[in-house]
Order: C-alpha cells, then structure tokens, then sequence
C-alpha cells in the first residue's frame, strides 16, 4: 500500500503562482510513474503531468506546458507541480497518482493505483 499526500494548494488571484506537492510514503524509485491530475466542478477527471522515477522522462501538454512544471526529489520521497500564470479556468481539485507499472499510457487514469485525496486550488479573475 502506498499513501499519497498532497499539499499546497490555495484560493490566489489569475497570474499568481502556487507549487503543489505531494509526498509518497515509500521510496519514489519504488515505483515507476508518478502524475498529476485535476477535476474541474462538473467536469472530468483529466491528467496533465506525468514524471517517471527513475529517469528524466516528463510529458506536459502543450496545454499547460510553459505554465506548469512537474519535478520530484526522490530524497525527500516527493513530487512536486509548479505552476505559474494560474488561470481561473485552472480552479480544480489537483491529485496526484502513482503506478507500479513499466509501461502507461500517458494519463489513462487506471493505469495508476494509487491516489492521493486532493488539494483545492482556486483561481479567481
């Protein structure tokens, strides 16, 4: 079992920055993929950053890519999102996901197995 906590979100004004983080409770290199997701209020669930753990692979949509960094420190057993120029279409739950497997495809949701229970991020204009 892993657990999954996130931390940092908050309720900032557009253009503002925050940097989410979310701590595993074992080693990061003990998996293999961790990602972020978010749900907007009647909308759903999409994933937008995935890292591995054990190289430099990063995949960020061109949606967010150049506002949105995703980075771990696997000393620190943490992955961290740094998001920048926030938006208010950027108000979501923010989760983020861990998997075992060697192979996913990029933010298919059942591909991770375990989940944090999220972090609120509000963006107002």
């Amino acid at each position: 079992q892993v657990d999954l906590v996130e931390s940092g979100g908050d309720s900032v004004e557009a253009g503002e920055s925050l940097r989410l983080a979310c701590v595993a409770s074992v080693k990061l290199d003990e998996l293999f993929y961790m990602a972020w997701f978010r749900q907007a209020p009647g909308k759903e669930r999409e994933g937008f950053a995935v890292i591995s753990t054990k190289n430099d692979y990063t995949d960020v949509p061109n949606s967010v890519a150049g506002r949105f960094t995703i980075s771990r420190d696997n000393a620190k057993n943490t992955m961290y999102l740094q998001m920048d120029s926030l938006q208010p279409e950027d108000t979501a739950m923010y989760y983020c996901a861990a998997s075992e497997r060697r192979a996913i495809s990029r933010f298919q949701g059942s591909d991770y197995s375990y989940w944090g229970r999220g972090t609120q991020v509000i963006v107002s204009s």
